[in-house]
């Protein structure tokens, strides 16, 4: 499609013409290594996340429907038709709250994006150059997206992985699947039919690992009925009842389309603990205190946290009865950073929950607002002891932001640490391996076959 012969098109005509065009050769060196980190850390956190009680679960379901074995269940040894992957794999890539999460703490990329990028490859047994490609266009949709949406989407209680994720998951399936720009249209359009994931999700409950499994199946979904002749709405996003109009009381549709002539630039940050990704500023604040001034725990009276207004009133439970609880309660994973110097999936067991220190001093967080703190998660905590000492740390960018970012070793790190346990050194350096090298891989199949027990690459 030739946009400009089309001044008309709608914002959806725009996107698909885009994303048909992108190809392998467009992609910078920058976004290559971007999305290269990002696939590494996805593998990893997926590989873990596949052990737990939601990733199990979820792998389950994916077999109990049936049909043909289209592509792998990461962590586990079967196969299931590539919407059902999808589906599976992006729960437990959602499991252990170490997913990664674009700069303005919205939303995660890769649980909807790269499952369904994944599964499709798999499905056609594509090489890793069409991955790269595929896991570009899904990217950059979902911030687009996210982009023209909020903050008023998160305001008004969606929660942005799913509901943006599942156009991000249509384009990846797409870009995978061939589509031509009018199938890519009626694709958007079956996105928006499915679109949706609230933010009711905090609490004992695994829900919120739910959100980016319907996210990522339902984007499979769109992109392979739209090959087959389905048609969409060609006015999703800007139409009277579009997904704006609908999920948003402000937006910018103008960012859907902007620079659209320009390469892509992909801020994707990435998590070294296991907790929600506004909540890692406190952390960085604690472990600062903790480091410079090693402050007798027993006689901390009292812990001020101010935050700033956009995420002030979310994770206050200072008694999380549960793992997931505790990984969205700020006041706990204060409390555990200061006593345990980290705060990993190990700290968010349930075990760890009840003990007398750690209830203690999450009782004593409190939280108030502070409009002036630069940054969204931004956050200022004043530990006071006893005697009156006052220990102050502020924190505007958190470990693993792109102003602080985590190194290519300290990423390999995370992976190493999450792998090896459940598929042992070896396989993590060939998965590793091939990763770093995924323009050379001939069949996505055999990266997918090394994150499975007992599976060895079709290669080798």
């Amino acid at each position: 499609m030739n946009l400009s012969l089309a001044p008309s098109a709608t914002i959806a005509e725009q996107l698909a013409a885009h994303f048909q065009a992108l190809d392998y050769d467009s992609l910078g060196n920058a976004s290559r290594k971007a999305l290269k980190r990002l696939l590494l850390d996805y593998l990893g956190v997926a590989v873990s996340g596949s052990q737990t009680g939601p990733g199990r679960v979820a792998g389950a379901y994916a077999l109990s429907t049936g049909g043909r074995p289209e592509a792998a269940l990461i962590g586990g040894s079967s196969r299931a038709p590539a919407e059902m992957a999808a589906f599976a794999n992006a729960i437990s890539s959602h499991s252990v709250e170490l997913d990664d999460i674009d700069v303005l703490a919205l939303f995660h990329f890769s649980p909807p994006v790269y499952s369904a990028a994944l599964a499709t490859a798999e499905q056609r047994s594509a090489s890793g150059k069409d991955l790269l490609v595929s896991l570009a266009a899904g990217c950059e949709m979902m911030e687009r997206l996210s982009k023209a949406a909020n903050s008023s989407l998160r305001d008004r209680g969606y929660h942005t992985t799913p509901t943006c994720g599942t156009f991000g998951a249509t384009i990846a399936a797409a870009k995978m699947l061939g589509l031509s720009a009018d199938e890519t249209v009626s694709a958007l359009g079956l996105a928006g039919a499915q679109a949706g994931g609230l933010m009711e999700m905090y609490g004992p409950s695994m829900q919120k690992r739910f959100n980016p499994g319907p996210a990522s199946r339902n984007g499979v979904t769109a992109a392979t009925i739209a090959q087959l002749g389905f048609t969409g709405a060609a006015t999703i996003f800007e139409g009277e009842r579009g997904f704006l109009a609908a999920f948003t009381d402000e937006n910018f549709p103008e960012r859907l389309t902007e620079g659209l002539d320009q390469a892509y630039q992909f801020d994707i940050e990435f998590k070294p603990y296991s907790c929600a990704r506004p909540i890692h500023n406190a952390i960085d604040c604690a472990l600062e205190i903790r480091k410079r001034h090693a402050p007798d725990l027993k006689k901390i009276s009292r812990i001020l946290m101010e935050r700033h207004p956009d995420w002030a009133h979310y994770h206050q439970n200072a008694k999380p009865l549960t793992y997931h609880e505790a990984q969205v309660s700020l006041p706990y994973s204060v409390a555990v950073a200061l006593s345990d110097g980290q705060a990993l999936f190990a700290q968010y067991d349930n075990a760890r929950l009840t003990q007398p220190e750690l209830r203690r001093l999450a009782a004593a967080v409190e939280i108030t607002v502070d409009e002036t703190l630069p940054r969204g998660v931004s956050c200022r905590m004043t530990a006071i002891m006893e005697d009156g000492t006052r220990h102050t740390a502020q924190v505007d960018y958190p470990k693993g932001s792109i102003q602080n970012p985590m190194n290519d070793a300290e990423l390999r790190a995370k992976f190493d640490s999450l792998v090896i346990p459940v598929l042992g050194q070896e396989r993590a350096t060939a998965i590793a391996d091939c990763v770093a090298d995924i323009e050379h891989c001939g069949n996505v199949r055999d990266l997918m076959a090394l994150l499975q027990p007992g599976q060895e690459g079709l290669a080798a």
